[in-house]
């Protein structure tokens, strides 16, 4: 058994699970994956996310230090969110996902001209 917080788990994958329960907190990852960025180029990097949930998933990432949120002293404020050492180990996992995710798309998809990710980490 893993105990994490007062919180009970059989598996490490079921903290991973827990952790990642949805594409959201993924996707901010993966462009934070690219540079520190502050909360409006996070939301333009992820159009389809709403402000309210863009805000909600930020604050359960930096509560699971996936994440690192710096505010800095000036008006108005600049917060800038950045990858903390262990969400910068995500970073071969994310790009093992991209690439499954290319080849599943040759293989049953269409490709696009463009990226649809916005970011090609794996060409970094």
């Amino acid at each position: 058994m893993h105990f994490i917080n007062g919180k009970e788990y059989k598996c490490s994958v079921s903290v991973t699970l827990d952790i990642f329960n949805d594409r959201w907190k993924l996707a901010i990852i993966w462009y934070l994956l690219e540079e520190n960025k502050r909360f409006k180029d996070l939301h333009k990097d992820i159009s389809e996310i709403t402000q309210k949930t863009l805000t909600v998933k930020l604050k359960e990432l930096e509560e699971k230090n996936i994440i690192h949120r710096e505010v800095f002293p000036e008006v108005p404020p600049k917060v800038v969110y950045s990858l903390t050492p262990i969400g910068k180990k995500l970073k071969p996992v994310l790009e093992e996902m991209y690439k499954w995710g290319m080849e599943y798309i040759e293989e049953y998809g269409q490709l696009s001209s463009d990226n649809f990710c916005g970011v090609d980490i794996c060409k970094k």
